[in-house]
């Protein structure tokens, strides 16, 4: 279950929240449009967080990966954005 702890790594200039409880998340990044949705899953092992993507709304959410915390699929976000806007072509 994420807690009010985990969702200080949502920088709100960096993201729209369009969901937040304390089992999902669903994000949009401000720098590439692309949509997340991250759900705990509450296993107690490591990869509980399941990261969904899609690049627009009306598309269909596909599994990108899995992270330990909800800090580390942030920070596996914030990668991916730097990736599509530097070599993906975004800019």
């Amino acid at each position: 279950m994420f807690n009010l702890e985990d969702f200080k790594c949502l920088d709100t200039k960096y993201f729209n929240i369009v969901t937040l409880n304390e089992y999902d998340v669903e994000i949009l990044s401000r720098n590439t449009g692309h949509y997340w949705y991250l759900h705990n899953s509450e296993y107690e092992e490591k990869s509980t967080v399941i990261i969904f993507h899609k690049h627009k709304a009306g598309h269909p959410y596909h599994l990108h990966g899995r992270a330990n915390t909800l800090c580390q699929a942030v920070w596996s976000i914030r990668r991916h954005d730097n990736y599509q806007l530097t070599v993906g072509g975004l800019k």
